[in-house]
């Protein structure tokens, strides 16, 4: 859906997207490490409006990068 601008499950083209961000207490859209959570990145939701089918994105290569050298 973040490409095609087009829902795989309905072929809606009404698509939203809901930035992830950063909230207190590591609450949002995002993938948080660590004691206190000021590691992490933001990860972007793509909603059909029509049936409700979402993606998770996360769009910054470099986020990309440090969940790898983390997790891997």
């Amino acid at each position: 859906m973040k490409n095609t601008k087009t829902c795989l499950k309905c072929n809606s083209r009404n698509i939203i997207k809901i930035p992830g961000k950063f909230g207190s207490y590591c609450s949002g859209n995002n993938i948080t490490w660590g004691i206190s959570g000021f590691n992490g990145v933001k990860v972007t939701r793509y909603l059909c409006c029509e049936c409700g089918y979402s993606e998770e994105w996360i769009d910054n290569k470099k986020d990309i990068e440090s969940l790898e050298k983390k997790f891997k």
